[in-house]
C-alpha cells in the first residue's frame, strides 16, 4: 500500500508537470496564429528542433510530406507565427544528443480559428504608410477586437461575443502581460486564449442603481487594482442663469447623469470612489448655457489618466471642455483646466481644447490631449501638448499641437472618440476617432512615420467603407508580446 501511494506521489509531482508544459493543448483550437509552443527538456539532448506541418496528421509519412517548418529551438518554449486562421496542424520536437543521435517525440495537433474579422477579405487595416522602425509592435482595434501587426495582418482575436464587437472600448495590454476591455457596461480582464480573468461586478454599489454602467477607459493599476470610469443619476437643481435676477423663474431640478470613478481590488470589492458630481453640483457648471438645456448628460464624463507615481488623476468632461485635476486617495480637486462660466455672460470657449477625448502624460510631464475641435466648425481635430501652471502661473500653455489630415473628398468630422498615446521614442500613436477612421504616428517634428486605415468590405456596394474605430492601443515590442503569449494558461 505504501509502496502504491509513493508511485502516485511521484507520478502527479513529477510526471504530470512535465505534460503540462506541452503547449499548444491537445486538440485545441487557437483564436491567434503567434503561439507558444512549449515542450518537456529531454534527458542527455543537446539541441532541439520543432516541426509543423499543415493538415492533422498521426502517421510518420504523412507528417513529414507535410512540413512546412522546422525551428532550431535554443530553450523549450519558443514562439512561431503561423500563416492563416482556419487551418490545421501538427507538430512535435525533434531532439539530439551529443552523439548526434535523434529522437522524434510524439505528434500534437491544434486548429488555429477562423472570423470574419481576421478575414482579409472582409475586414482589413489598410496600411498607408509603413515603416521599419515599428515592425515589433502590434495594434488594437477596438470596434474589431482584433491585434494587428504593423503590417496590416491580424495575430489574435477576440475569441467570444461576435455580439457584443461594435461595443468594445480601450481594448489594451496591461502591465500584467493581461488584456483589458469594456463591452456593453461590462469591463473584462481576458488572457491571450480569451479566459475572462476578472470582470467588473457592476453591481450598483457605487451608482445606487441597478448598475455602474462602466465607459471610456478601463485599466489595471500597478498595485493590481482596477480601476473605471461609471456614472451616477443625481438630482440636480441648477441656479438661476443670472445670480441677481428675481424675474427669472428657477429651472425645474433634473435627473442629471454625472461621472464616477471606481477602483475594485481583485476580488471585486470596491476600496476607493469619486463622484463628479460632489464637485459639480455646487460649481460654476451652473451657470453654462449647454447645462442648462435639459440634457441628461450635462458634463460628459469621457477620460481619465492615473499619474500612480505622483497620486494625481486627470478627468475630463467633453461637453464643458474641462479637465480636472484630483488628488487621490482624498479625492479633491487641485485644479479645474478650461472655460470659468459665469452669470449672465455666454461661454466663448477655453481657446485651447473642445470636446476633446483622451488623455495622458508626456514622460517629461506635458499634458497631452486628442482635440476633437467640435467648436470651431469645418476646423479638423487636433492632438495637443500643455504646459501646466508653475508656482505663481496661471492655466495651462499650449507647446505643441498637430492638426489630424483630413482625406481628399471627406469631411472634417471628428464628432466623437479618439485617442492619443505616447510611444517610447516620443512619437505619439494617434487615432482619429469613429468618423474618421485613420491612425497614424506622428513624431514631434510633426512628420507622420506611419498610417493605417481601418476599414469593412461592402459585399452590396463592392467597395471598402469606414470601419468605425473608438481606440487604438499598442503592444510595443516582442517582449511585452510574448508577456501576453506565456499568459495564455492564466485563470
Amino acid at each position: 500500500m505504501c509502496k502504491s501511494l509513493v508511485f502516485l506521489f511521484f507520478f502527479f509531482v513529477l510526471i504530470c508537470p512535465l505534460g503540462a508544459q506541452i503547449l499548444p493543448k491537445e486538440g485545441s483550437n487557437l483564436n491567434y496564429r503567434l503561439i507558444g509552443f512549449s515542450f518537456p527538456l529531454e534527458k542527455n539532448a543537446g539541441k532541439s528542433s520543432l516541426e509543423i506541418a499543415k493538415g492533422n496528421w498521426s502517421t510518420e509519412e504523412a507528417f513529414k510530406k507535410n512540413i512546412i517548418k522546422k525551428q532550431p529551438c535554443k530553450t523549450n518554449k519558443i514562439v512561431i507565427e503561423l500563416a492563416s486562421f482556419g487551418s490545421q496542424y501538427s507538430w512535435r520536437v525533434v531532439y539530439t544528443d551529443a552523439k548526434q543521435v535523434t529522437k522524434a517525440g510524439e505528434l500534437h495537433h491544434f486548429s488555429t480559428d477562423i472570423n470574419k474579422r481576421v478575414n482579409m477579405d472582409s475586414t482589413r487595416l489598410r496600411i498607408a504608410k509603413t515603416n521599419e522602425k515599428y515592425k515589433d509592435d502590434f495594434l488594437f482595434i477596438d470596434h474589431s477586437g482584433v491585434l494587428y501587426d504593423m503590417k496590416g495582418a491580424p495575430v489574435w482575436f477576440l475569441p467570444k461575443g461576435d455580439e457584443i464587437i461594435s461595443s468594445i472600448r480601450d481594448m489594451k495590454l496591461s502591465a500584467f502581460g493581461t488584456i483589458t476591455y469594456l463591452a456593453k457596461d461590462s469591463a473584462y480582464e481576458v488572457n491571450y486564449a480569451g479566459d475572462i480573468i476578472w470582470q467588473g461586478p457592476n453591481n450598483g454599489k457605487v451608482s445606487g442603481d441597478s448598475a455602474e454602467r462602466y465607459h471610456h477607459e478601463f485599466k489595471r493599476m500597478a498595485n493590481g487594482h482596477y480601476m473605471l470610469l461609471g456614472d451616477e443619476v443625481v438630482l440636480w437643481k441648477k441656479k438661476l442663469l443670472t445670480a441677481n435676477d428675481s424675474n427669472i423663474a428657477a429651472p425645474a431640478a433634473i435627473k442629471a447623469h454625472f461621472g464616477t470613478i471606481i477602483e475594485y481590488n481583485e476580488k471585486g470589492d470596491v476600496v476607493w470612489t469619486w463622484r463628479s458630481s460632489g464637485y459639480f453640483i455646487k460649481s460654476d457648471v451652473n451657470y453654462y448655457d449647454g447645462s442648462r438645456t435639459g440634457e441628461e448628460d450635462p458634463v460628459h464624463e469621457n477620460a481619465f489618466y492615473f499619474d500612480e507615481q505622483h497620486k494625481i488623476i486627470y478627468v475630463g468632461f467633453k461637453n464643458i471642455s474641462r479637465i480636472l485635476k484630483v488628488k487621490y486617495p482624498e479625492g479633491t480637486v487641485i485644479e479645474s483646466y478650461g472655460e470659468i462660466y459665469k452669470a449672465g455672460i455666454p461661454a466663448s470657449g477655453n481657446g485651447l481644447f473642445c470636446s476633446q477625448h483622451s488623455i495622458g502624460l508626456t514622460e517629461n510631464g506635458y499634458l497631452y490631449m486628442f482635440n476633437n475641435n467640435t467648436c470651431n466648425e469645418g476646423k479638423a481635430a487636433t492632438v495637443i501638448l500643455m504646459k501646466e501652471p508653475g508656482p505663481g502661473e496661471e492655466g495651462l500653455k499650449k507647446v505643441w499641437e498637430y492638426v489630424c489630415p483630413v482625406e481628399a473628398g471627406r469631411p472634417p468630422l471628428f464628432t466623437t472618440g479618439g485617442n492619443v498615446v505616447e510611444l517610447k521614442d516620443h512619437s505619439l500613436l494617434v487615432c482619429m476617432g469613429l468618423t474618421m477612421n485613420k491612425i497614424l504616428i506622428v513624431g514631434r517634428d510633426k512628420k507622420i512615420a506611419w498610417s493605417a486605415f481601418n476599414e469593412a468590405w461592402s459585399p452590396y456596394e463592392k467597395k471598402w467603407w469606414v470601419l468605425p474605430q473608438y481606440r487604438t492601443n499598442i503592444i510595443e515590442g516582442r517582449k511585452n508580446l510574448e508577456k501576453l503569449i506565456w499568459n495564455v494558461e492564466t485563470k
